[in-house]
């Protein structure tokens, strides 16, 4: 969604790392930039301006001026705004003291309230409580029907005693669902209510009756990202219709550019509370402004990326798993199954990937990622025996045809994979071996073998001064056994003339920065 605002940026902060203080002109034209970057991204021109205004005012200003590096602090007061327009801090939902909560959805139609009645019920059962939804939508044709198939999917109860299709009254609809909700102990009512092509004094109306009907917690706006500038203009006359507390928006991974997210706070005053990212109903999350600013600047989104992993992964089977990485023994093709398996539930590869910081300099790489290349790996490690994930070793010309067969794939696909695990398993034995770098931790001297090489091969040195120096301590006269430790008393004191060390001087007594 916002990858052109992204990419405009981005390019407009790498112009000024390379000075070391920036000028008014310099000023003047970054703001020229991320004004024209902000116009093109479809943020509304009010909302432009005051940003702008902002920006430069902070920008001339001593935290500028001062600064050891003017570039991350500009881009540090472009964060800051940023994160100020999109609504400051995270929004949470408002319950109710006597249950149940009553949150209702508005909006126009075909911005996808019904998918996201379900989408926000599932994500409240998943904290813990029991919602229901409510089919107060009796215009649209099967929107009832709708409902009750996304309330399925979410495994949450839906009240719909109406069939719809233009039969039912929607006021009354919602009124009996507060004393429905309160029968069946459903902490939670959420009220999808009827949308229209455009803005209509009969569906304001309606809203307005709903709403006063059951006197909700929470009357959520819901917005399609998409629509751009109009969106502007539907939340104005919604908020004056209706009234809202909060914005959903839907449709974040369009296509689009993604002006309505950075306007609708700033026009309406009302928080960003929720954004739906996708079409299935767990692409949905509380809307933290400060991550999304993050994401714009392409400096990441890792708190996210940990949630997901925590949803995702199971603590006990994640440290079993980070044992076996760590000792680099016994990780099987079984063990690197699983672990693919785990990352593919936490989402698309290329949304994970692009919550990394910097990803935004690497897009079209990562747009050319395709899951289904984890699906063909899945369908070959499957295909194998359980000996055979346990030791690929066994895999043998044979073998390896029959794997191919049974997978779909080429040979020489299965073979690829083989060769690419054994790499890897190299690679996290070393890794866990310290590299074999003396004093690194795990990290491994010289083997057996060099050690004897090295004591048969030792060569003394004709010349006698060099010759004290590469004896043994063993093999030293007393009178020559360094009286320093560590690596300069190995020398002996046979240092060069106004360079011997001083009386009595410990180097191992010795704290370089950083050591206790």
């Amino acid at each position: 969604m916002f990858e052109t605002l992204s990419d405009r940026l981005t390019s407009v902060f790498s112009s000024l790392r390379s000075k070391g203080r920036l000028s008014d002109a310099d000023i003047d034209a970054t703001t020229r930039e991320i004004r024209i970057a902000l116009l093109e991204a479809d943020v509304a021109l009010p909302v432009v301006k005051a940003f702008v205004a902002q920006v430069k005012e902070r920008a001339r200003g001593s935290e500028v001026s001062q600064a050891l590096n003017p570039a991350q602090q500009v881009v540090k007061i472009v964060n800051d705004e940023l994160i100020g327009i999109l609504g400051g801090e995270t929004r949470r939902l408002r319950f109710a003291k006597t249950p149940p909560t009553v949150v209702m959805l508005a909006g126009l139609q075909g911005a996808g309230k019904t998918t996201l009645a379900g989408k926000l019920a599932r994500w409240l059962r998943e904290q813990g409580h029991a919602p229901m939804l409510v089919a107060a939508d009796l215009q649209r044709p099967n929107a009832v029907q709708q409902l009750q198939v996304v309330g399925e999917r979410a495994q949450v109860a839906v009240y719909a005693p109406e069939p719809g299709n233009g039969v039912g009254d929607p006021i009354e609809v919602a009124r009996r669902s507060i004393d429905e909700a309160r029968r069946l102990q459903h902490d939670i009512v959420i009220i999808d209510t009827a949308g229209r092509l455009g803005i209509d004094q009969e569906m304001m109306k309606q809203a307005a009756d709903i709403r006063d009907a059951v006197s909700p917690d929470e009357v959520l706006f819901v917005v399609d990202a998409m629509i751009g500038q109009d969106a502007v203009t539907t939340a104005q006359a919604f908020m004056e219709g209706v009234g809202f507390d909060g914005v959903v928006l839907t449709k974040l991974d369009g296509d689009a550019r993604g002006g309505a997210a950075l306007s609708v706070r700033h026009i309406t005053g009302r928080p960003i509370m929720f954004a739906s990212t996708g079409e299935k109903l767990e692409d949905f999350d509380a809307f933290h402004p400060d991550r999304m600013a993050s994401r714009i600047l392409d400096m990441g989104d890792i708190l996210t990326l940990i949630e997901q992993a925590q949803k995702t992964f199971d603590e006990d089977q994640a440290a079993k798993m980070a044992g076996k990485l760590t000792s680099g023994e016994n990780f099987t093709l079984e063990d690197f199954l699983e672990q693919m398996m785990m990352v593919q539930k936490m989402g698309p590869i290329k949304n994970l990937l692009g919550m990394m910081p910097g990803m935004g300099q690497m897009r079209d790489q990562i747009n050319s990622i395709d899951d289904r290349d984890l699906d063909r790996i899945a369908a070959i490690i499957r295909s194998m025996t359980p000996g055979e994930r346990q030791d690929p070793k066994i895999i043998n010309g044979s073998r390896r045809a029959r794997i191919a067969a049974g997978s779909g794939v080429t040979v020489s696909a299965v073979s690829n994979l083989i060769t690419r695990f054994f790499e890897a398993q190299k690679m996290m034995k070393r890794m866990a071996g310290g590299m074999g770098i003396p004093g690194m931790p795990g990290g491994r001297g010289k083997s057996s073998k060099a050690q004897k090489k090295a004591k048969k091969g030792r060569r003394v040195s004709g010349d006698p001064r060099k010759a004290a120096l590469g004896k043994a301590p063993a093999e030293r006269p007393e009178d020559e056994t360094p009286k320093q430790g560590g690596v300069l008393g190995n020398l002996g004191g046979k240092l060069p003339p106004g360079m011997e060390l001083p009386p009595g001087f410990d180097p191992s007594k010795l704290r370089l920065p950083g050591q206790k």
